[in-house]
């Protein structure tokens, strides 16, 4: 188990979601902003593990593009309203969702091939060196936030800056995923 892989793979899976955070921990608490990415993280790499090769027999990665749905969701409907539905009003569930609709399909994709053939040891020194990356990077991006040009800029422009990143990464995923390419095979 290579330690050094496992914090580039992650910090590389993960970099676009960190722009995301800005906009979560603005909006959101730091604790549930850190359990709802902490819960994404584990999930994903729990289930790469145990799913290993056989998620490629049962559900294509152009499959998982259709998660790029849930951003573009939150982005067009306003959580403010009393239509919106529960989840959303649930913070930890919403950071969970969005980091899911973000990066599941570059974590799965990613950490499959590394999982593979590893020990639950391996898995409980992965996930332990992760959710040290994980806190450690919530606490940072929270500290930037909190700067006063930051500040300033998420106030005036961060509602709409978030609206507009939530619909990029869900087309992003959208192509990233292949489905795109595989929706547009047909025609």
């Amino acid at each position: 188990m290579n330690i050094g892989i496992i914090v580039m793979t992650f910090l590389g899976i993960n970099i676009d979601f960190f722009f995301m955070l800005l906009f979560l921990l603005k909006k959101y608490h730091v604790l549930q902003v850190l359990l709802g990415y902490l819960a994404g993280v584990m999930l994903l790499l729990i289930g790469s593990y145990f799913i290993g090769a056989t998620l490629g027999l049962f559900l294509p990665e152009w499959i998982l593009g259709l998660l790029g749905i849930l951003p573009i969701y939150m982005a067009l409907h306003d959580d403010d309203g009393n239509g919106a539905p529960k989840w959303h009003k649930q913070p930890i569930i919403t950071v969970l969702l969005t980091y899911l609709s973000v990066c599941s399909g570059c974590v799965l994709a990613i950490f499959l091939p590394i999982m593979i053939g590893k020990s639950i040891h391996d898995l409980v020194i992965t996930i332990l060196i992760i959710a040290i990356l994980v806190t450690m990077i919530v606490f940072i991006i929270k500290l930037v936030v909190t700067t006063n040009l930051v500040m300033k800029i998420m106030n005036q422009y961060g509602e709409i800056m978030m609206k507009i990143c939530y619909i990029l990464i869900g087309l992003y995923v959208f192509w990233d995923s292949g489905l795109i390419h595989h929706v547009l095979s047909y025609f």
